[in-house]
């Protein structure tokens, strides 16, 4: 899907966006950061036939006091759509259309990034019923014991590292 929209543009900024945590989480040994970072380097290790694809994974979704995860989706609009860049955004962690997509993504963020002098910005439609994505779940689930790790834990075939000490993996 992103190789589709991005063979068809030029000077663009590929925006990879996840749903935020608060940093504590993170540092009491979440591997959800871990993990949206090992998904980024995957797709991109894909499409980055020549390494000359500029991207960033960025977070949104940011309620409350606490500090989060970094850098803010809408931060890295703000820069990029003032270097006149279109903008391309990945909705990496979300697996349907929902508030996030197409409230967040498709109006509140296109909106900032339209004040901020973007003149183009594309969403990536996220995964909903892709045939592909279809397929490697129904992948997961028919060899789902070739991952079993215990009881009935079925994790992926990457665990995380053991200091995530809050992936149920490791305990």
């Amino acid at each position: 899907l992103i190789r589709k929209k991005i063979n068809l543009i030029n000077n663009f900024k590929l925006i990879f966006s996840a749903h935020g945590l608060p940093e504590k989480n993170i540092k009491k040994g979440d591997p959800y950061q871990w993990q949206i970072e090992r998904s980024v380097n995957k797709i991109m290790e894909e499409i980055n036939d020549n390494n000359n694809i500029d991207y960033i994974l960025s977070y949104q979704s940011r309620v409350g006091p606490l500090k989060w995860i970094g850098p803010s989706t809408e931060d890295v609009i703000v820069q990029n759509s003032k270097k006149g860049k279109h903008l391309v955004i990945v909705p990496i962690a979300f697996v349907s259309e929902h508030s996030e997509t197409l409230v967040e993504l498709d109006i509140e963020y296109e909106k900032l990034a339209r004040k901020n002098g973007c003149k183009n910005y594309t969403r990536i439609e996220a995964l909903g019923i892709n045939e592909y994505f279809i397929e490697s779940l129904s992948d997961l689930i028919l060899n789902k014991d070739n991952y079993k790790f215990k009881n009935n834990l079925y994790p992926p075939k990457n665990r995380c590292p053991s200091n995530f000490i809050k992936c149920p993996c490791l305990n």
